[in-house]
C-alpha cells in the first residue's frame, strides 16, 4: 500500500525572468514502512521536495497525497493539524523550544492538538531513545546526539504517517550519527514507521530500502536497493 503518492510537483521561486525552478515536475510514491533516502547535491532541490512532502511549503503545482489525503486541497489550519498529527518531522539542528524541558518538546505536538498523552507511549519512547533520565532537563543541558534524540522522540509521539529527517546527522559526530541512524531504522524496521531521509552521506544513503536522486530539480535515479 502507497502511504504517500507525489503526482507532477513544481516548485517556482520568483516571476518572470527571475524566476527559478527548484522543483520540476517530480512523481514518485512510497510505500507504508519503507525507508527511503533522497540524495543529491547542494542546490539541487531536495530540500524544497522535504519541504512539500512536509506540508511546511505550498507547490506551484502538483499534489502531494499521505495515507489517501491531497494535502495541499486543505486549509491552513486544517494543514497545520494534519500535519502535526500524520508527518513527523526531523531536522539537522534539531528546532527544539529552548526553554521546555524534554518531556515537554516530545509532547509538544499532542499538546497542541490538546490531546491528552499516552504516558505508557511516551514511556516506552523515551525509554527507547535513553532520555529517560533527561526528562527535566532544558535542551541547553544535552549532547547534540541527546537534542536530536529529543526530536526524534517529538516527530513519534503522534504515530504519524510518515517521517522526515532533513539530514538528521550533518550536525552530529561519527558516533552519534551511528547511533541516531541505528534508532531510525529500528523504529522503521521493529514498528513499520515510514521513513525518508535526505542526506549527502553514501554510508547513510546505502543503509536504505531506496533511493531516489535528485539534480537540477528532476529525479534523475529512483533504485530499489532492498526489495
Amino acid at each position: 500500500m502507497n502511504i504517500l503518492e507525489i503526482k507532477n510537483l513544481s516548485k517556482i521561486y520568483g516571476n518572470g525572468e527571475t524566476a527559478v525552478k527548484a522543483l520540476d515536475d517530480v512523481s514518485f510514491s512510497v510505500k507504508k514502512g519503507e525507508f527511503v533516502v533522497i540524495i543529491g547535491p547542494s542546490g539541487s532541490g531536495k530540500s524544497t521536495l522535504l519541504h512539500l512532502l512536509g506540508g511546511v511549503d505550498r507547490p506551484t503545482s502538483g499534489n502531494v497525497l499521505i495515507d489517501h489525503t491531497d494535502i495541499y486541497q486543505l486549509n491552513e489550519t486544517q494543514l497545520a493539524i494534519f500535519r502535526r498529527r500524520q508527518i513527523g518531522l526531523i531536522y539537522q539542528f534539531y528546532n527544539l523550544i529552548p526553554i521546555l524541558t524534554v518531556e515537554e518538546n516530545i509532547t509538544l505536538p499532542m499538546l497542541l492538538d490538546e490531546h491528552k498523552v499516552d504516558k505508557k507511549q511516551l514511556d516506552h519512547v523515551v525509554g527507547t531513545l535513553g532520555l529517560t533520565n533527561r526528562l527535566k532537563h532544558l535542551p541547553n543541558q544535552l549532547s547534540g546526539g541527546q537534542q536530536q534524540r529529543v526530536s526524534i522522540g517529538r516527530a513519534l509521539i503522534s504515530n504519524p504517517a510518515i517521517m522526515l529527517a532533513d539530514e538528521p546527522t550533518g550536525n552530529l559526530d561519527s558516533k552519534n550519527s551511528g547511533e541516531i541512524m541505528e534508532l531510525l531504522k529500528m523504529f522503521n524496521k521493529t514498528y513499520n514507521q515510514t521513513l525518508i531521509v535526505i542526506t549527502h552521506d553514501e554510508r547513510i544513503a546505502l543503509q536504505a530500502d531506496r533511493i531516489i536522486a535528485i539534480e537540477d530539480g528532476r529525479l534523475v535515479k529512483d533504485e530499489v536497493i532492498r526489495p
